[in-house]
């Protein structure tokens, strides 16, 4: 029998992607700040009022969003001298880790649904828990899941090509 391959903790960011989403988003901030880019907020006036936060802080942890591509900063169309900060793709991409977030704090740190409650557009019923599913939609638990190399997963030909 194969020894379990196990994820190695000290690779650089090059080789793990986590670290290099932590330095993305940086912080407790960037996170309220995305919270409030998907709430709608786009002005830097409107962060700093709604969040509360430090106005130096507020323009580093911006800067650090667009920097990273995560929000994009526009000339706003009905006055050229002011700035709104929009979601980007990949910034949307990042909702679902939102909502996992969300939800695991709303089960595990204060129990108890969150207010208000995020509902399905259409029929307007609360989304499902956010779960780590496999390549036909099962969703999978924790005995579930392993590591495996990328010549496992693709063939020899797809790890050559990733080099």
């Amino acid at each position: 029998m194969k020894p379990a391959l196990r994820e190695s903790l000290r690779e650089d960011a090059v080789k793990c992607s986590l670290p290099a989403a932590l330095e993305a988003m940086g912080e407790r901030w960037s996170f309220l700040i995305l919270r409030g880019s998907f709430n709608g907020l786009k002005h830097f006036e409107e962060f700093q009022s709604e969040l509360g936060i430090a106005r130096n802080i507020l323009a580093n942890r911006l800067a650090r969003l667009v920097d990273h591509g995560i929000l994009e900063r526009r000339a706003c169309d009905d006055d050229r001298r002011k700035v709104e900060y929009c979601l980007t793709d990949k910034g949307y991409a990042l909702l679902p880790t939102m909502v996992a977030l969300r939800q695991w704090g709303e089960r595990w740190e204060t129990g108890k649904e969150a207010t208000p409650i995020l509902v399905d557009a259409r029929d307007r019923k609360p989304i499902r828990p956010v779960s780590v599913t496999a390549h036909d939609g099962r969703v999978l638990g924790k005995r579930e899941l392993i590591w495996a190399l990328p010549e496992e997963v693709y063939g020899d030909a797809s790890a050559e090509a990733a080099e």
